[in-house]
């Protein structure tokens, strides 16, 4: 049997090829099931950042509304204090300038579109801030109107006490001046011992009293005067001497004038002697009244004021004729 008959021993010792198309196709199968997998992963964790974004957001915008909440509410009450008190929104303007420049800020932290939790934890911490200038505020107010309340009360007890001192001292003062005008007139001194006489006064000067009207010369007027409450001092005596006609003696030589007394008003007087009086002590005074003019028959009334009283009075009284009359 020749060779050819028989196969070759090379065909006869390989073996057949296997079809690796089912473990590719599953590797491919299995990538595809991991890679949707991981979409369906990814997406879904994506899903849950956004969620958790939305929810910060959310919270972050929450916070926001709040802090804007009491942010207005802060700076209304601000506001409402500052116009009811004057003194208060002068000390906000002087004292606490960075009130402003914090209220701004607040402002513009609340305000910002996509605020972050930093910016929001700013604006609360200025907030706070602002509550507590607010709280400095309200203290200092309370003690203003307490120091105005008191400043009231002090008042009006001084007010009491200056009108009840004004009282006193007025009645004192009443007292005082119905005392000194007691004491005043009171101290007006005393006349007593009045007496008037015509003199003549001869060339020799030699003088003798007369009661003839053609030889009189003059008037000698004398009296006592005293009083324990007057003064030690200079007293002014106003002398009135008044005519037979009823006329004052008025003459430039003598100083006449005129004198306000207590009862009778104002009055034209003769002559004013001033005379030195010691308290306690009579004095006897004496003095001359002559006129230019010559005397004429009939009375002569002679009336001394002293301290706006009249303190005595006299007449004489001349006759007509003369030696051969």
């Amino acid at each position: 049997m020749s060779a050819s008959n028989y196969p070759s021993a090379s065909s006869q010792s390989q073996p057949p090829k296997k079809d690796n198309r089912g473990i590719i196709y599953g590797v491919l199968i299995a990538a595809l099931l991991g890679t949707w997998g991981y979409i369906i992963y990814d997406k879904s964790k994506t899903k849950e950042v956004i969620q958790q974004k939305d929810v910060q957001y959310a919270s972050l915008d929450s916070v926001r509304n709040q802090l804007l909440t009491d942010y207005q509410a802060a700076e209304i009450r601000l506001d409402k204090m500052t116009s009811e008190n004057t003194k208060l929104d002068s000390l906000v303007k002087t004292r606490d300038k960075d009130v402003t420049s914090m209220r701004s800020r607040i402002k513009t932290l609340i305000n910002k579109q996509n605020a972050s939790a930093a910016d929001l934890s700013e604006a609360r911490k200025l907030i706070n801030q602002l509550n507590g200038k607010i709280e400095e505020y309200v203290l200092e107010i309370e003690r203003l109107q307490g120091e105005n309340t008191q400043l009231t009360a002090d008042k009006q007890q001084l007010t009491t006490e200056k009108q009840q001192l004004t009282d006193t001292l007025n009645t004192k003062l009443t007292e005082n001046k119905e005392l000194s005008s007691q004491v005043d007139v009171g101290s007006t001194l005393n006349a007593a011992n009045f007496h008037i006489a015509a003199i003549n006064e001869k060339k020799s000067g030699k003088e003798s009293e007369t009661s003839r009207a053609k030889r009189a010369d003059k008037f000698r007027v004398s009296f006592d005067v005293e009083n324990r409450l007057s003064l030690t001092g200079t007293k002014d005596l106003y002398v009135i001497v008044t005519n037979p006609e009823g006329q004052v003696v008025k003459e430039d030589g003598l100083g006449s004038g005129s004198v306000t007394t207590r009862e009778d008003g104002d009055k034209e007087f003769t002559n004013k002697v001033s005379i030195d009086y010691e308290q306690g002590k009579r004095k006897n005074v004496s003095f001359d009244l002559k006129q230019t003019d010559k005397y004429k028959p009939g009375t002569y009334k002679v009336e001394v004021y002293q301290n706006g009283f009249k303190i005595g009075e006299g007449a004489v009284t001349l006759k007509k004729g003369g030696i051969f009359g």
